[in-house]
């Protein structure tokens, strides 16, 4: 009754870019601010990327523990969050462990938009924009498209600024 694949095609492509978008970047470089309005760096992008894949795994019914820090660093409540990323420190996560984390939640979730059962996508789904995308598959379909094409766009605004390569022009 639902379509799998209008959900897996693109979230492995923003997996794919997301990768991508990062390639060449140093680790310190990925928590760089180039201006205000670009505060959603790589590093953090990536992290927040995580938290949402594993909130996905936990409504589809499936525990997605991060990295103890995680959550408070780069969680939000969506738009009108006043919080800009705050990520200082020392004990920042690497490119290497964001890009694992990330991969782990993205096959966690593929893995549970084969399997779970079309009654699960078909319940009623409680959250902002419930108005929009009603249903526990409207919700997973935006969160794995929408949501993470608009933070991967960002990304590649912050590269722009930094004036880095077109990632996407690489993309074939």
């Amino acid at each position: 009754m639902f379509d799998r694949d209008i959900l897996l095609k693109p979230y492995r492509f923003n997996l794919y870019y997301a990768q991508d978008l990062v390639a060449d970047l140093a680790d310190a470089k990925l928590y760089e601010t180039p201006a205000p309005g670009l505060e959603n760096h790589p590093g953090w992008t990536l992290g927040h990327l995580a938290t949402g894949s594993a909130m996905i795994a936990e409504d589809l019914g499936e525990a997605s523990p991060l990295p103890d820090s995680w959550v408070e660093m780069f969680q939000r409540r969506g738009p009108g969050d006043p919080r800009l990323p705050d990520c200082v420190g020392d004990d920042l996560p690497t490119k290497a462990e964001l890009l694992a984390e990330l991969e782990a939640k993205h096959q966690q979730v593929e893995r549970l938009i084969q399997t779970v059962d079309d009654a699960k996508f078909a319940e009623r789904c409680e959250w902002r924009f419930e108005r929009f995308f009603p249903t526990t598959y409207d919700m997973v379909l935006f969160m794995c498209v929408t949501h993470e094409a608009m933070h991967l766009a960002q990304v590649a605004a912050w590269r722009r600024a930094f004036k880095l390569p077109s990632s996407l022009g690489r993309i074939r």
